[in-house]
């Protein structure tokens, strides 16, 4: 009896050892996998806002100032996106997207100013996990910190409405994604802004299942897939055993899929992939992409400083 007592301490100091390590290897694999997640800034910080108008069955007679606003922010040209985000505003108050994409200006306009938008940033682990913790502007965060709350309260309002509201889920998922940019981004919080993109996942997983035709929703599944799936396999492990998602080739086709039928999210799938051909050094399939987003993008001239450094790093 004292040997069967003694076996079951000792079975019980070894499972709850066990569950110690899992724990500490967990919030080692958060920090390691947020690293390259940070890439979600530049895809769905300023775009997603806007998808229920392109793929979902979500019907608005005057989209224009919303575009509008887009267009403006792709161009970095904050001062006019803002303007044309309160023209929609006025006529739709009580919709949550107008916060979301004002706070997506206000944390742009931050990353521009902070020249963390250049994507040889996010090509590098090592080099992003090195980087210093940047400055921020206190009344930009202010700013971005006070639409969020809206956007949440808003979308709160919208889902007790009405809990298969697209707008409502797409507002939350926005939420979740802005926050953990900037936690990721700005303040070096990479296990913060882990736990904040899976939560956006489920935001965007609901609205999924209520429409499948919202392809602009499927980069977020795409971002968390690719960029959990190129981690170490111990690391996919315990990602996965926390509820992540980490197939990488899933991830490729989700992003194809909304780089081929999304609307507004359409570019920012592309660049995505362009990444994701650098990083695999298809460097003919990258300058393709990168080529195309310039073209469509002329004013924003970062992805022709892009082309440029890929000619010069690669001797062509």
């Amino acid at each position: 009896m004292e040997a069967l007592w003694r076996g079951a301490i000792n079975m019980f100091r070894e499972q709850s050892t066990a569950g110690f390590k899992v724990r500490l290897l967990g919030k080692f694999a958060r920090r390691l996998a947020a690293y390259p997640l940070a890439i979600l800034t530049l895809l769905i910080v300023v775009s997603a806002p806007a998808a229920a108008l392109a793929d979902c069955n979500t019907v608005r007679g005057e989209a224009s100032d919303l575009d509008s606003g887009f267009v403006s922010l792709y161009d970095l040209n904050f001062d006019a996106a803002h303007a044309e985000f309160a023209m929609w505003r006025a006529m739709h108050p009580e919709d949550p997207l107008g916060p979301v994409a004002d706070a997506s200006a206000y944390l742009f306009q931050e990353l521009d100013r902070l020249g963390v938008l250049q994507t040889d940033l996010f090509l590098d682990d090592r080099r992003f996990g090195r980087r210093e913790k940047l400055i921020a502007d206190g009344h930009l965060r202010e700013l971005f910190d006070e639409e969020l709350s809206r956007a949440d309260d808003l979308a709160d309002k919208a889902l007790a409405r009405d809990a298969k509201s697209a707008d409502g889920l797409l507002a939350m998922t926005l939420v979740y994604g802005l926050r953990a940019d900037y936690a990721a981004l700005v303040e070096k919080k990479n296990g913060r802004s882990l736990s904040y993109i899976k939560y956006g996942r489920r935001s965007a997983e609901k609205l999924l299942a209520i429409d499948a035709t919202c392809y602009d929703a499927y980069l977020a599944l795409g971002v968390e897939n690719y960029l959990l799936g190129i981690k170490p396999a111990p690391v996919r492990w315990i990602l996965r055993a926390g509820g992540a998602n980490t197939n990488r080739e899933e991830g490729l086709r989700e992003l194809e899929l909304t780089a081929e039928r999304g609307h507004f999210l359409k570019p920012f799938a592309k660049l995505l992939l362009a990444v994701a051909a650098l990083r695999r050094h298809d460097d003919q399939n990258a300058k393709l992409i990168l080529t195309e987003l310039h073209r469509e993008f002329p004013h924003n001239l970062l992805y022709e400083h892009e082309l440029a450094r890929l000619e010069t790093e690669r001797g062509d």
